[in-house]
């Protein structure tokens, strides 16, 4: 069986391994147990990769990720033989969503809906808990930006679907990160750094926003403060290579070698082909 990384799936799939790992987070997308995979990494068989798919044409139909959310959890919960993703189909003309399975479709919940009525099944998928409408609104806002995001041309219609995001959900850890790389990625640190340090506020041990909150302190002269926020990213995820290449830099910056050359070695076991293994291999046969 082939397994494809995190990065794999991202090239493979169009789309930013920022949006892959938030949908893994919050149980979008089911990767390989971690002893299938690459040395433990996050990673993907083919039908993993035909989710991704499911999840971005979904998308493009209108279904926000919110209801793709719930109706995974539902699936999973009442109709357990199915297979949740691939067997989701947009409903109607509203981000409806029904399930087929076996010939048939259904709700999520398992109830039947007569395929000539279209809104058949779409009010009942409607949260009408009036507290969850800003975070629905928050999450459409968000997957918008990360459409958005990777492209230069499109950097401030991404900063903008971010920003709204954060009017609708002001404690949306990962919008205020994502928007923080995007004005990372147009030079504004400053407005940058703002971003970093609210969503690690909001959220302590926020992979993303610790290592990019580290870059900047570590550019600015404050590798003690740098170090920090890399080791709070390592606690929450020690298996992200990247981690590991930013602590060894800044313990080699800082007079520690033999610490550095710990993290050297794990970043390779943890990708031994990745962009930094040439500079990993070096430093580890200079002593």
């Amino acid at each position: 069986m082939t397994a494809y990384t995190l990065g794999d799936a991202a090239r493979i799939c169009g789309v930013s391994r920022r949006r892959l790992r938030y949908w893994e987070r919050t149980a979008v997308l089911e990767p390989l147990p971690a002893s299938v995979g690459s040395d433990q990494q996050t990673a993907f068989d083919f039908r993993g990769l035909v989710s991704v798919r499911t999840i971005l044409g979904l998308i493009e139909r209108g279904v926000p990720l919110q209801r793709i959310r719930s109706s995974l959890a539902a699936v999973r919960e009442r109709i357990p033989e199915c297979e949740p993703l691939p067997s989701l189909r947009p409903w109607g003309e509203r981000g409806g969503v029904v399930v087929r399975h076996e010939g048939v479709l259904m709700e999520p919940d398992g109830q039947l809906v007569l395929e000539w009525s279209s809104e058949a099944g779409v009010e009942r998928l409607t949260d009408g808990r009036g507290g969850e409408r800003g975070r629905q609104l928050a999450l459409e806002w968000f997957e918008r930006g990360c459409e958005l995001d990777t492209e230069k041309e499109t950097y401030e219609q991404a900063a903008e679907a971010y920003r709204r995001a954060i009017d609708a959900d002001p404690e949306f850890a990962d919008a205020h990160c994502n928007l923080g790389s995007v004005y990372f990625n147009r030079g504004r640190r400053d407005l940058a750094r703002d971003c970093f340090e609210r969503a690690v506020a909001i959220q302590s041990g926020h992979v993303e926003a610790n290592l990019n909150h580290g870059t900047i302190r570590e550019e600015g002269g404050a590798d003690e403060a740098a170090l920090r926020h890399y080791r709070a990213a390592l606690d929450t995820d020690p298996l992200l290579p990247d981690t590991h290449v930013s602590l060894a830099l800044v313990y080699e910056k800082l007079g520690l070698p033999r610490t550095a050359r710990a993290h050297w070695r794990r970043y390779l076991k943890l990708d031994a082909s990745g962009a930094w293994a040439s500079v990993a291999q070096h430093r580890l046969t200079e002593h």
